[in-house]
């Protein structure tokens, strides 16, 4: 079946509807906790905090001039549907740091790198579900990784983070170093946990001698596909049927339950499936980028 090459109304409409809240969410860290703290979080509009904090430069206009360059640099490279919406991101970003004015929630430092942290990740997450980004590391990240293999796009991410915290370090204090260290560790773990969600899917693997028993409950009782995998066991030089079978967070403990009563003796593991796509979870078809 041949996959849609062009975004059609409802899917750009569905993207933006995620990219917009998600400019806001992380927009609203820099009034509200951020900027009062004097808490510079890591990547490009990090620098550009810094660069707010020492020269009085706005934060989202330095913060999308820097950007441009990258963008049209980006263009060719990454494809111009992700780098138009990229680029729309990046000016809605940009002008909500500058034009959203509230008043401080907290004057802790500690609570501003918290909660400046959550809305960061949540923020962007949003953002990165709509098929964009704001630009900064993770677009020059890319441009680097392009011209020069040797350098990961991950490597290149936190030695630009690193290379942040050192200048809070320096042009701050060291304990705002210490502060940005936490919003950029809490921004990343919340990043992550809205990208994958919180009901994460997890793959079960089972080998035991009552295979057939287990993948049949499996299937009648949780409705789950079942798929049989050849192992051969070092120590016994046996051969030996390995079932994987994905399920719902909660629907592990019947898995194992299941297992318990057809067989004792099996070995099963389970870990955590970042994304799983298909029949019974989330649609494998997409629009492209």
């Amino acid at each position: 079946m041949k996959l849609p090459t062009k975004l059609t109304a409802s899917g750009l409409l569905h993207r933006y509807a995620l990219i917009v809240p998600g400019c806001l969410v992380a927009a609203l860290a820099y009034p509200l906790f951020l900027e009062p703290s004097h808490i510079a979080p890591g990547g490009l509009t990090g620098l550009t905090t810094i660069l707010h904090f020492y020269f009085g430069w706005p934060i989202g206009l330095t913060s999308l001039a820097l950007n441009l360059p990258l963008l049209v640099l980006g263009w060719r490279m990454i494809g111009a549907g992700f780098v138009a919406r990229t680029l729309v991101a990046t000016m809605l970003f940009s002008v909500m740091i500058d034009l959203l004015r509230f008043p401080a929630l907290s004057q802790d430092p500690l609570l501003s790198a918290v909660f400046g942290g959550v809305l960061l990740g949540a923020g962007h997450a949003l953002i990165l579900k709509g098929s964009a980004t704001t630009g900064g590391t993770d677009l020059m990240a890319r441009i680097v990784h392009h011209h020069q293999r040797s350098i990961s796009i991950g490597t290149f991410l936190f030695g630009f983070d690193l290379l942040v915290v050192l200048l809070a370090w320096i042009f701050l204090s060291a304990t705002h170093a210490m502060y940005a260290i936490i919003c950029v560790f809490l921004s990343a773990r919340v990043l992550d946990q809205v990208l994958n969600g919180f009901g994460q899917d997890k793959a079960c693997y089972i080998i035991s001698r009552e295979h057939e028993r287990i993948e049949r409950r499996l299937i009648r009782e949780l409705e789950r596909g079942v798929t049989r995998l050849p192992a051969r066991g070092a120590f016994s030089d046996q051969n030996l049927t390995m079932l994987l079978c994905v399920v719902g967070r909660f629907e592990a403990v019947k898995v194992r339950a299941i297992v318990s009563e057809e067989d004792a003796n099996a070995f099963m593991f389970v870990t955590d499936t970042h994304e799983t796509l298909g029949e019974g979870f989330q649609n494998l078809l997409w629009e492209d980028v």
